[in-house]
């Protein structure tokens, strides 16, 4: 059977501090489990990482990751915003 190649866009969570982006994660439904995804800003550089992709059994273990990072991320003080 072939991977799922569409999948659905659960929520996207942006991180700034100081009005520079740190990172953004994006959550994708794709039935059979669930990926984060995640772009990070090093500071200092112009260039983007994209750690993982994170593959989760389903939606709400995706969520609790990305839940967990969104309240560190804003423990080290950054504004973390919806898209």
């Amino acid at each position: 059977m072939a991977p799922e190649t569409t999948g659905n866009e659960l929520f996207v969570r942006h991180a700034k501090k100081d009005g520079r982006s740190v990172t953004i994660l994006r959550a994708v439904d794709y039935g059979t489990s669930c990926i984060v995804e995640a772009e990070v800003f090093p500071a200092g550089s112009n260039d983007s990482v994209q750690p993982g992709p994170y593959t989760f059994a389903n939606p709400a273990q995706a969520t609790a990751f990305v839940t967990e990072a969104v309240e560190s991320l804003m423990y080290l003080g950054c504004d973390v915003y919806a898209e």
